[in-house]
């Protein structure tokens, strides 16, 4: 995660694409973070201005951070440490309470606006996985009856947490016009309020 090393893969991605990318991400710093505590609100500043350097001299149109684990982070920003165009979390329902909460921590501390926030793995990897055909994501939608259960995960996901985007990937198209065909699906606000809420007391109840 060192500004050089940053640097030379940005580098290194223009040269493979034969143009600058639209938006470079710096995956997982939490990860890295761990190794180096003791250094890590400096690493991270310094991880995040190399990538706005980056962009400042047109190497890629934008940054971003992508976090699996949200957590450690908003402890390790500061008004000093450059803010990226977008944050990529973890969304859907198998996300837990304490990287929900620390995604929504996270983008306030980065003062990121509609558009910032993206999302991805909202099924876990996979819609095949046993879950989905044991739990029904449509409770949370309103006249929720009209779509399948993986396209109710889908819309559910973008309000846990909110984001405005979602990264999918399949090379099946029909499997993406299944799933932009959830998207005018009116996600049931309070119902969410008390999924959240039964998040927060579980955790509460578990033995510490």
């Amino acid at each position: 995660m060192s500004p050089a090393r940053l640097r030379a893969a940005v580098e290194q991605a223009v040269r493979d694409l034969g143009r600058e990318p639209d938006l470079v991400f710096l995956h997982n710093p939490e990860h890295s973070l761990q190794e180096t505590a003791p250094q890590s609100r400096d690493l991270l500043a310094q991880a995040c201005a190399a990538l706005d350097d980056a962009a400042a001299q047109g190497l890629c149109g934008g940054w971003g951070v992508a976090s699996w684990d949200p957590s450690p982070l908003p402890n390790l920003i500061d008004t000093g440490t450059p803010r990226p165009s977008v944050l990529m979390v973890r969304a859907g329902l198998l996300v837990g309470i304490r990287t929900l909460d620390a995604a929504e921590t996270l983008t306030k501390a980065w003062n990121l606006g509609d558009g910032q926030v993206w999302g991805m793995s909202p099924f876990g990897g996979s819609t095949r996985a046993p879950v989905w055909a044991k739990t029904d994501p449509r409770v949370f939608i309103q006249g929720g009856n009209r779509f399948s259960h993986v396209q109710a995960a889908f819309r559910v996901a973008f309000h846990l947490p909110r984001v405005s985007a979602i990264a999918v990937g399949t090379d099946d198209p029909t499997h993406l016009g299944e799933l932009t065909g959830a998207l005018d699906g009116e996600v049931d606000g309070r119902t969410i309020r008390e999924y959240r809420s039964l998040l927060r007391d579980r955790l509460r109840s578990q033995p510490a």
